[in-house]
């Protein structure tokens, strides 16, 4: 009996060393250094200190691994942002709502969650079916740099006529977006603050399946929250984005995420940001075992877009593409049983120019192996039309080495910026001078059109709508972004914008209030 009580003992002490080897082998990852940024200073980590073994106690138990160390450290980075939107039909916007096919309609946390509805009147004078109710979702956010620039779900902040950003410490903010990037639901944002604490962002292609990561966020209202998980897989794609040119290739994780998370931080445990948090697979709509987040490398790249050219510039192949199977292999005979195979290539196209053909399988990037069409995506959207990339394909089992440059989707090697300075971003709108053709198309000698409007002055004061050419303000015409941002700034109280729109016949004109 004594000598079975040992033995049982020793397997207990022989189970507890194999588990505690095996977080001291998931936990011992080192993260490649990311390119410098250019402007906006965000902190990447280059190097990870070493963690300290995880060993058993004199009685043979493995101790508790404990997380507190870096959830301390990261939760002063991460933010929770408010959604604001106006809508005189409450009713009607509920109803039509829950029958969107909006894939993430029950992701982030708004009013209607719990049914609570608010009603605040515009002034005491008016009556109550003339009131404006607005719709308040919830968020989280992400602070990259000490001077006040976030990283959130587009998904978060759009349509907003309004958004705010509450710190760990309860201060407030209202916020300007920088950019958006639906492509990857992302989107940067601005407070007026400084000496902010920030999250470093690490090398997501490091990232390992198995790897420990932290939840950071403020799901159901409860700000500040934190679960603990792995990563579960990489490159995910689970078709929830609707653009037509959107890059799923997800993080997966087991660490609880539920409605609030959109926008928060995955994190290493050394507290390097590993992705942002974005979806959940789940039949409720809470959580259910697994959730996603953007790449951080991904992050890096539409961040650094946004605030050097004004828009995210991708460099695509042009290529149509599916994932190496065993049918696949043998329908199409191939001598590879991995990779992504090339269906079509379109004419034109930085594929076609470099040489790859229809029947290719692409093995790397790079040197980086691919093995799903997401890994591909991924990869390719982290360059910018002009870059030179090395394409590894098997062609009829032989391996040859493709150097492709890039263009963008309209076939162009060129960057294409967006201009707007601080003064325009705070209007909420992104806007672009119209081209020669356009407006001898639409008689006009010129004019600023509103490409897409954010959360600010333009959506909260005025019922413009996307796609307003902005010919003259207070009768001053404007032929280009430097004559209508000169003509806001000698309007003194207010101004007004006449214009057009290109599907409607007629002269619209919109009030805008200007602070002083």
């Amino acid at each position: 009996m004594k000598g079975g009580f040992n033995m049982k003992r020793s397997i207990q002490i022989l189970v507890s060393s194999v588990v505690g080897s095996l977080l001291t082998i998931s936990l011992l990852y080192i993260f490649g250094v990311l390119p410098p940024e250019k402007k906006v200073k965000i902190q990447q980590l280059s190097s990870m200190p070493a963690v300290h073994q995880v060993t058993n106690d004199i009685a043979g138990a493995t101790p508790p691994f404990d997380f507190a160390e870096t959830a301390e450290k990261v939760m002063p980075s991460v933010v929770q942002i408010t959604s604001s939107v106006a809508d005189t039909d409450p009713l009607i916007r509920r109803y039509e709502r829950r029958r969107s096919p909006d894939p993430f309609r029950d992701f982030f946390f708004d009013d209607d969650f719990f049914d609570q509805f608010f009603y605040p009147y515009r002034s005491p004078q008016q009556e109550p079916e003339q009131t404006e109710r607005y719709r308040r979702s919830t968020g989280s956010g992400v602070i990259i740099n000490e001077d006040g620039y976030i990283v959130t779900n587009n998904h978060v902040i759009d349509n907003a006529d309004e958004v705010e950003v509450t710190l760990h410490d309860n201060r407030s903010f209202k916020a300007t977006v920088i950019g958006t990037d639906p492509t990857t639901d992302l989107a940067l944002l601005k407070i007026k603050a400084s000496q902010l604490p920030t999250l470093p962002l690490v090398d997501s292609d490091e990232v390992k399946v198995g790897e420990w990561v932290l939840a950071v966020g403020n799901p159901l209202n409860l700000n500040s929250t934190v679960t603990a998980g792995i990563v579960s897989a990489k490159g995910r794609n689970i078709n929830i984005l609707r653009e037509e040119y959107a890059v799923e290739s997800f993080i997966q994780t087991d660490a609880a995420i539920n409605p609030g998370n959109s926008g928060g931080a995955l994190v290493n445990l050394h507290g390097g940001l590993v992705g942002i948090n974005t979806a959940i697979a789940s039949p409720t709509g809470s959580y259910a075992g697994y959730g996603f987040a953007v790449p951080s490398n991904l992050v890096r790249k539409v961040v650094e877009d946004l605030l050097e050219y004004g828009n995210v510039q991708r460099g695509v192949l042009g290529v149509m593409i599916r994932d190496v199977n065993s049918q696949l292999v043998k329908d199409k005979d191939l001598e590879v049983n991995r990779g992504v195979y090339v269906d079509s290539v379109m004419t034109e196209s930085s594929a076609h120019d470099a040489g790859i053909e229809e029947g290719d399988v692409i093995l790397e990037v790079n040197g980086t192996h691919v093995y799903t069409s997401p890994a591909l995506q991924e990869l390719i959207a982290q360059h910018r039309p002009g870059d030179e990339v090395k394409i590894k394909v098997d062609r009829y089992g032989k391996e040859k080495v493709f150097d492709v440059q890039l263009k963008s989707r309209e076939g162009l090697t060129a960057l294409k910026e967006t201009e707007a300075d601080e003064y325009l971003r705070e209007l909420g709108a992104v806007l672009r001078p119209v081209d020669k053709e356009k407006a001898k198309k639409l008689d006009i000698e010129g004019g600023v059109q509103v490409v897409k409007l954010h959360a600010g002055k333009l959506r909260s004061h005025t019922r413009m709508r996307e796609g307003f050419i902005i010919t003259h303000v207070d009768k001053k015409a404007v032929k280009n972004l430097d004559d209508f941002s000169e003509a806001l700034q000698e309007a003194k109280g207010g101004a007004l914008l006449q214009g057009i729109y290109e599907d409607e016949s007629g002269i619209h004109y919109y009030g805008l209030g200007i602070d002083a």
